[in-house]
């Protein structure tokens, strides 16, 4: 393992009983980039991110984290990361500021020291008004901030987002955009998983795109819109009575394409030119847009809906 790797993991494997939730995966993060997991639910991606914290056995395989083996040095693992996982998991017999100190106290701090980093961290996460305040009366975006700064009062080196944003409202998403991104210019180590792909394209450095327990890809989110769909995509509806003349005559001119009920997506590579289909399609609703990684994660994932 190279010393600018934060997390390895070498065809690791979790089962639950006979069902396999991860299944084989090869992934490695480097020290300092924001990484994130994407895939539709029931993927493997928060089966995957437990055992990189420590929270689950791994089943078979090798994992590292920060050089330390993740079957052997676990207490060694969680003294040096931070963890902010789906359902914040805030202690409601206790207040805000009194949910940092026990955090303080498991992660064996000082009580200076943790008096010290938690004024701080206080501070810095826009908490100071509701110190001293109980858990149920804070809005989702506050307990998410104070989740947060439980997760950052060890100094983690790598922060684990499970799902941050996951029903915030929209200038709580947006702070904690930038608080990610602040991270990142301090060369913190993050991985995150996210259901929202404009999130992924705008916080991640690179990204996994993760279904039925395997990884299908894992590159920079350009790189992956231009080698998975290309420089343009044409999308049109076609009535089903059409529908299969228009797919023989794409496949005439060897463009790749997608079907989603009577909705096609064309993907368009350098070189091949939108206007040409525009002369093969007879449809009211014809449009030519830019891709992005949502067309990634859909070619790639499927368009059916999943149960969790």
């Amino acid at each position: 393992m190279s010393l600018d790797t934060a997390i390895e993991t070498k065809h690791i494997v979790k089962k639950y009983n006979e069902f396999v939730a991860v299944n084989g995966v090869d992934l490695k993060v480097t020290k300092g980039e924001c990484f994130g997991l994407l895939g539709p639910n029931g993927a493997g991606k928060s089966s995957l991110m437990k055992m990189m914290y420590c929270h689950s056995v791994i089943t078979e395989g090798e994992l590292f984290v920060l050089g330390l083996n993740a079957k052997k040095n676990f207490r060694e693992i969680k003294s040096k990361i931070g963890v902010v996982p789906q359902d914040n998991l805030l202690d409601s017999d206790f207040n805000a500021i009194d949910n940092l100190r026990l955090f303080a106290k498991y992660q064996q701090i000082d009580d200076y020291t943790a008096a010290e980093t938690i004024r701080s961290l206080l501070k810095l996460l826009k908490l100071e008004d509701f110190a001293n305040s109980e858990i149920e009366t804070l809005s989702g975006g506050t307990q998410r901030r104070l989740a947060i700064a439980r997760a950052l009062i060890n100094s983690p080196e790598i922060i684990f987002l499970d799902e941050p944003t996951t029903g915030l409202d929209p200038q709580s998403r947006l702070w904690l955009w930038n608080f990610i991104k602040q991270v990142k210019e301090m060369n913190g180590t993050i991985f995150l998983t996210t259901h929202y792909i404009e999130e992924a394209e705008e916080l991640c450095d690179r990204v996994a795109i993760m279904d039925r327990g395997k990884i299908l890809c894992v590159d920079q989110p350009r790189i992956l819109i231009k080698q998975h769909i290309g420089d343009e995509i044409v999308e049109f509806f076609s009535n089903p009575v059409d529908l299969n003349y228009y797919l023989n005559r794409l496949k005439e001119f060897n463009y790749e394409y997608q079907v989603y009920n009577n909705m096609v997506l064309v993907f368009l590579k350098s070189g091949q030119d939108s206007k040409r289909i525009f002369d093969i399609i007879k449809s009211e609703k014809v449009t030519v847009r830019k891709p992005s990684l949502n067309d990634v994660f859909l070619k790639l994932a499927g368009y059916n809906l999943r149960d969790e």
